[in-house]
Formats: C-alpha cells, sequence, structure tokens
C-alpha cells in the first residue's frame, strides 16, 4: 500500500558530501514522521536522523552537525544532507515512515529497501 524508495546513494571520498533522497506513495492520508537509519556490516541497525510532522528532529550523536534532515511534505519525500562523511558513515541507509493510510487509521511503519553509502579513505 505504501512504498518508500531512497535514492542518493553511492561512493564519496572521505569529507565530502551526498544528499539522500526518500519518497513515499501509495494509500497516504497523512505521514506522521520520517526517519533515516543506518546498518553497518555486522552492527546493529542504527538512528541516524528523524523528522516529526513539525519542525522538530533528532540526530544521533555520531552525525549531529554534520547532517541536515528536512522534508518537502507536498512531495511526501524526506531527504538527508550529510556533510564531511567519514569512512565509519559507510552502511546501507534505511528510510523509515510512520505513515495513516486513511483517516481513522492506526499509523503504521514503513521501510524503504535501503541504498549503500561508501566512504572511502
Amino acid at each position: 500500500q505504501v512504498q518508500l524508495v531512497e535514492s542518493g546513494g553511492g561512493l564519496v571520498q572521505a569529507g565530502g558530501s551526498l544528499r539522500l533522497s526518500c519518497r513515499a506513495s501509495g494509500s497516504i492520508f497523512s505521514i506522521n514522521t520520517m526517519s533515516w537509519y543506518r546498518q553497518a556490516l555486522g552492527k546493529q541497525r542504527e538512528l541516524v536522523a528523524h523528522t516529526y510532522s513539525g519542525p522538530n528532529t533528532l540526530y544521533a550523536d555520531a552525525v549531529k552537525g554534520r547532517c541536515t534532515i528536512s522534508r518537502d511534505n507536498a512531495k511526501n519525500t524526506v531527504y538527508l544532507q550529510m556533510n564531511s562523511l567519514k569512512p565509519e558513515d559507510t552502511a546501507v541507509y534505511y528510510c523509515a515512515a510512520r505513515v495513516v493510510v486513511h483517516a481513522g487509521a492506526y499509523e503504521d511503519s514503513y521501510w524503504g529497501q535501503g541504498i549503500q553509502v561508501t566512504v572511502s579513505s
């Protein structure tokens, strides 16, 4: 019913920048929160950044000051601008959203398929 599709990943040198995008489509009444997570090889998935339906945002300590999450509600899209990238930022990045599919429904969680970000030293 709801699909999240990430784009913008790839290979970048340390110190470089990338901008990830994630667009939600399908049966959407409203989107409450949108987030970015990442999972490095052999590690657990962790929160990178989170945006609420309003202006408030939340960042993991590891990316504070280097990453900015933003939303375009008209496009059902969330972005993650990543600057000053480090090799330890290498991971598969996942988009997540809590979506209400019709009026009166409870929100549910949806995930994208993930996109690789590789930072070379």
